[in-house]
């Protein structure tokens, strides 16, 4: 068996001369940098060996950047979507603000032309029922909503008012086949009366005879007869003009101008004060009481006398009573 240390002089002196060495190039570079480029050449020979000691440290960082910042960009994305359709969402409200805000400037503009008193009501339910058209308005009676009031939006008179509740309001559109409105021919002055036929986007007008001047594409407008619609607010345009041989009137259609099936807002109009006398006095002459009208003073009547009540009667003037002496005697109860 051979020893373990052979050769342990030769061992000890290669040691001693490869320490030797080391120091004498230590202070040989600590003083004069004389192996500075020996030790760039050395640098320059491993340099290869580091980068590919350090390669899988950087490849698993690398995978570790990209898993992370895929997951990242996946969130950002995800978040950016979710930002741009909510900022879509409240584009769409204020484009809905917009397109209300501009139906209010039409409106006031439309109320600006005129002297009568209005007020801006929003539909709350429109009924398209071909045997009913319908609408309700969130103003009522606390409001001074009347019934028979006309109600028109930016283009047109759109109906009247058939009932008034104390917050809300029935209109009766112009389209339903129980409304009939007085109106004229703008043009020639034609007068007819427009009745509805159960759609939105047709009337009829009536009453007009086969030879009479109608072109299509005249506008109609309210009379003012009737004493309930002011006078001169469009309501229509002539669509088709059908004479009928044999008949005594021609078929006339007209396209309503209010937007009976899109309007949001709409305007309920009082007439002015001579139009409101007018039409009190045409209900006074026919004995009707003008549902929802302000009540009037009657000549005769007691002051505080409210509406659908006998008023008492007058005491008698002492010119002309009769004295008791003189009146005439009462008749006699007959006895069998």
């Amino acid at each position: 068996m051979q020893p373990l240390f052979q050769n342990a002089g030769a061992t000890t002196l290669r040691f001693l001369l490869l320490a030797a060495l080391s120091i004498a190039l230590m202070v040989a570079d600590h003083r004069d940098q004389y192996v500075e480029a020996v030790r760039s050449a050395l640098f320059a020979a491993i340099a290869p060996l580091q980068y590919a000691a350090d390669l899988p440290v950087r490849g698993g960082e690398w995978v570790a950047d990209q898993v992370t910042t895929h997951q990242a960009l996946q969130q950002r994305v995800t978040e950016l979507e979710r930002e741009n359709l909510r900022l879509s969402a409240r584009q769409q409200q204020f484009e809905t603000l917009r397109a209300e805000n501009d139906r209010l400037r039409n409106l006031l503009d439309a109320a600006s032309k005129r002297d009568e008193r209005v007020l801006v009501a929003e539909l709350l339910a429109v009924d398209l029922d071909p045997f009913r058209q319908q609408a309700i308005v969130n103003q009522g009676s606390r409001a001074g909503v009347y019934a028979g009031q006309p109600v028109i939006d930016a283009d047109g008179v759109m109906g009247q008012v058939v009932h008034a509740g104390p917050f809300t309001a029935t209109v009766l559109l112009i389209s339903d086949p129980d409304h009939a409105l007085p109106v004229q021919l703008n043009r020639t002055g034609l007068r007819t009366v427009a009745s509805g036929l159960g759609e939105a986007d047709r009337i009829s007008l009536l009453y007009i005879p086969n030879s009479a001047d109608v072109e299509e594409g005249d506008l109609v407008v309210t009379s003012g007869l009737g004493g309930r619609f002011p006078a001169n607010y469009p309501v229509a345009r002539v669509a088709a003009f059908n004479p009928r041989p044999g008949e005594a009137f021609a078929e006339v259609i007209a396209q309503p101008l209010a937007n009976l099936d899109r309007s949001r807002e709409v305007l309920l109009v009082w007439p002015d004060e001579d139009e409101e006398a007018a039409r009190r006095a045409l209900g006074d002459e026919a004995g009707i009481e003008l549902e929802g009208a302000p009540t009037t003073d009657v000549p005769g009547a007691a002051p505080d006398a409210s509406p659908g009540t006998t008023a008492p009667a007058p005491a008698e003037d002492p010119a002309t009573a009769i004295p008791d002496d003189e009146a005439p005697p009462a008749a006699e109860e007959f006895e069998p």
